[in-house]
């Protein structure tokens, strides 16, 4: 087995906390009756600091659940993995957050969220907040961008890592654009601010369409590492990935060939894996290598985190394929 470099990489997240119910029958948009399978713990910034602390890091969360069943669901699963849960918050009288999925035969998804109006949407902010995720020893704190729909969420994210960014820790962003927010101006502004001050630059495909159309990699990658980003990354799905290493390489890896279950939360596994080794002292290239197993094996089971994996279960996976 692969031993970390003599490291143990300290890493925070913050955002919104959820279940997830998923339809058991495609196409009906979620406007069927139909039968849900859940609660499964979900959350993209949650599913992110699950598969960190799998690969090895510290972790630490900041989001908050309501006190109900759900939020025992999101609770029970970090303390599982031995994410930090000093900085969730249990809010009397609001529900936990939630998502319901719909898949579609195409491929695509429909989702229903209940976020702004549920525990979700109360993430601890200010002084203490940053003062908290500084006394861990953050080596890199992680914002996906779904929580930046609600105004008052990106405010509380963008505060806290413009302040952990001048106590010199690096902030990781997956901009993880979604269409349902795009004509909302307050919310590419954010996008954009997150990616001017991230070390760590995580795109999706998807993402780079919106983002950086008709750019090819080489461009908005150079354009990045010229403003002060260190490492950026291309999540391109069932054709793999490339990353650059400013003043290094570009690495770029094939996708591994394997049935997808359930893509929800695959990029967020990947970004994870990624981030984690690299704080933990692993290579690049090494780095990469494994995120892109990891976002592999993520697809393979019905659930956001139910494809997380350890480094022991992610080399055994290469292993297989070599």
């Amino acid at each position: 087995m692969t031993e970390a470099p003599g490291r143990s990489g300290a890493i925070g997240s913050m955002g919104e906390l959820l279940v997830e119910f998923i339809c058991t029958e495609k196409d009906g948009h979620n406007r069927q009756p139909s039968t849900y399978a859940g609660p499964y713990a979900s959350g993209a910034p949650g599913i992110f600091i699950d598969q960190a602390a799998r690969v090895g890091a510290r972790t630490i969360f900041s989001g908050a659940v309501g006190d109900d069943a759900f939020g025992h669901v999101l609770v029970d699963r970090f303390t599982s993995v031995g994410v930090s849960e000093a900085l969730v918050l249990v809010v009397a009288g609001v529900p936990t957050g939630s998502a319901f999925v719909s898949y579609n035969s195409d491929g695509s998804r429909d989702f229903v969220f209940n976020i702004a109006h549920s525990a979700a949407a109360h993430l601890p902010v200010g002084e203490a907040a940053v003062a908290a995720f500084a006394s861990f020893g953050l080596d890199a704190f992680h914002i996906s961008g779904s929580t930046l729909g609600d105004p008052v969420m990106a405010a509380a994210a963008l505060g806290i890592c413009l302040a952990l960014r001048e106590r010199g820790v690096a902030i990781s962003f997956d901009p993880n654009v979604r269409k349902e927010l795009l004509v909302d101006p307050s919310y590419m502004e954010t996008v954009r601010a997150l990616l001017g001050i991230a070390t760590f630059v995580l795109p999706s495909a998807e993402d780079a369409t919106v983002l950086f159309p008709g750019e090819p990699f080489e461009m908005f990658s150079r354009r990045f590492h010229d403003a002060g980003a260190r490492y950026v990354v291309l999540k391109r799905g069932d054709a793999g990935c490339i990353g650059s290493l400013a003043g290094g390489p570009v690495e770029e890896f094939e996708a591994h060939k394997v049935g997808v279950v359930d893509p929800t939360g695959a990029g967020d596994c990947f970004c994870a894996t990624f981030v984690a080794l690299i704080a933990q002292g692993f290579a690049f290239r090494e780095a990469l290598r494994f995120a892109n197993a990891a976002g592999a094996l993520a697809v393979g089971k019905t659930g956001p985190m139910e494809g997380n994996s350890s480094l022991a279960e992610i080399e055994a996976f290469l292993g297989e394929r070599r």
